[in-house]
């Protein structure tokens, strides 16, 4: 079945980057000249999806602003003559379809997964985590969709975690069936180095079948009163088969200034137009 929809979970608060988030949106925060959000909807685009469905929440209202049309930044672009940057602004409106729900409460990555039910309906889905900026030659989600067409299970993005930091993720036990691909046989969330049943640590793609909704409304809050994604998925996973990808490409994580800087620097020396004078830059402070 053709997967036409990926929710884009953006209704978290950025405390990692206050007070810089007090009043713009983490994901409207610019990555070498885009807000984070626009890297996931056009990954989203350029592998085949075709609506939206950002899951948002009360002072989020730039990420809706960002994709609609601007008609007085249009006109004064236009009559000073910069139509470089006037297509540009004119196309983000054009890149999808976006519906938008909101997240009354910041209740978990499972919990903003929900609110996209009604909208996302009874057909498989994909999920995008915004801060999970992915650099791949062929768009990560793409190559999961690949998997999913082949085994038709759920599909989770997953990249090989060095032991000093696999405790900072969802860690997966599987059996490897083909090259980069893996039938999971259960999922850890941030286990103990020494507990880690792999190095592959779960990242921010997924495809998944629709009973997932009904495996999270199943699924109890945790301790800090949050439902995880993961905790759902371990609970669809006792009822179906499911899918790892070891993706082709290079992850930044976003969702914290460390990660934002490499993010920024490395794609910065790949863009041609500031690309030259960053790297003169850097060679200079080295």
């Amino acid at each position: 079945m053709k997967i036409r929809k990926v929710v884009i979970p953006a209704a978290g608060w950025g405390t990692r980057f206050l007070p810089a988030t007090k009043a713009v949106p983490k994901e409207m925060l610019p990555l070498v000249g885009k807000p984070l959000i626009q890297y996931a909807v056009e990954e989203a685009m350029t592998s085949g999806i075709e609506q939206v469905v950002a899951v948002t929440a009360v002072g989020k209202e730039a990420i809706r602003e960002h994709f609609s049309r601007s008609p007085e930044l249009e006109r004064v672009l236009e009559q000073k003559g910069k139509m470089r940057l006037l297509e540009q602004v004119r196309l983000i409106p054009e890149l999808a379809d976006i519906r938008y729900v909101y997240q009354k409460e910041q209740l978990g990555l499972g919990h903003a997964v929900l609110m996209a039910e009604n909208v996302v309906g009874d057909e498989p889905f994909a999920v995008i985590l915004p801060d999970d900026v992915i650099d791949a030659e062929v768009p990560a989600l793409k190559q999961m969709l690949e998997v999913y067409h082949q085994y038709g299970g759920s599909v989770i993005a997953v990249e090989r975690v060095s032991k000093e930091n696999i405790s900072g993720y969802g860690v997966i036990k599987a059996e490897k069936v083909s090259q980069n691909v893996y039938r999971i046989l259960d999922m850890v969330e941030k286990p103990k180095p020494q507990d880690a049943p792999s190095d592959l640590g779960i990242v921010g793609r997924y495809i998944i079948n629709p009973q997932i909704f009904d495996a999270l409304h199943k699924t109890h809050s945790g301790a800090v009163g949050e439902i995880q994604l993961t905790d759902g998925l371990k609970r669809l996973l006792k009822e179906q088969p499911m899918y790892a990808c070891e993706f082709e490409g290079v992850r930044y994580d976003t969702g914290t200034p460390q990660g934002m800087l490499k993010a920024s620097v490395s794609l910065g020396l790949k863009d041609p137009d500031i690309g030259t004078e960053l790297r003169k830059y850097l060679r200079c402070l080295i």
